[in-house]
């Protein structure tokens, strides 16, 4: 189920698509779920908690600030070109919503908040422990990232090969310790 809406979204599944790869009867499908926003739901809170969840592993686990975020990029990389579907199933799955599912778009949309949020966390983080200068604008460093995070699931999602975006990788974890950029 959760490989139906990565690939299709949202929108792009119908009941009929979670009868064939449940086996499921619909009945059965509403019993369980309450309705086709519940199931897609727990498939979002599947994948983050299982292999969409390396980003938090990346940020709470590596020593430095680098390596955290080094870890970070590779391994969604990973996630987001591994066969089957590309990309991340929170950036992906419910970019345009009919008006009845704009809450669901909302949704998705706060969880890529909250994965900047823990970016611009951790930053600051590094400035307290001496690992970034403490003029450094954690905010936009933290969107910055958040922004390239999601622009590899584009890419991934685009046919750009793994060994394409791996080489990124470097460039973006240049923005550590470049100059803040100045205001015209």
């Amino acid at each position: 189920m959760q490989s139906l809406f990565w690939e299709r979204g949202y929108e792009g599944v119908t009941l009929a698509d979670l009868v064939e790869v449940t086996g499921l009867a619909s009945a059965r499908l509403y019993a369980a779920f309450g309705s086709k926003e519940q199931m897609f739901r727990e498939s979002v809170q599947l994948y983050e908690a299982g292999e969409g969840g390396f980003a938090d592993r990346a940020l709470a686990k590596e020593a430095t600030i680098t390596e955290a975020l080094q870890r970070m990029l590779l391994d969604a990389i990973d996630v987001y070109t591994r066969p089957g579907p590309r990309g991340c199933l929170v950036v992906t799955a419910a970019t345009n919503c009919t008006v009845e599912h704009q809450q669901l778009q909302a949704w998705l949309a706060d969880h890529r908040r909250q994965r900047t949020r823990s970016i611009i966390h951790r930053l600051r983080q590094a400035v307290v422990d001496g690992e970034l200068a403490p003029d450094t604008d954690t905010t936009s460093l933290g969107q910055a990232f958040a922004t390239f995070l999601n622009g590899l699931s584009t890419q991934a999602r685009d046919g750009v090969s793994t060994r394409q975006l791996r080489q990124t990788v470097p460039t973006a974890l240049t923005m550590l310790h470049a100059p803040p950029a100045r205001r015209r």
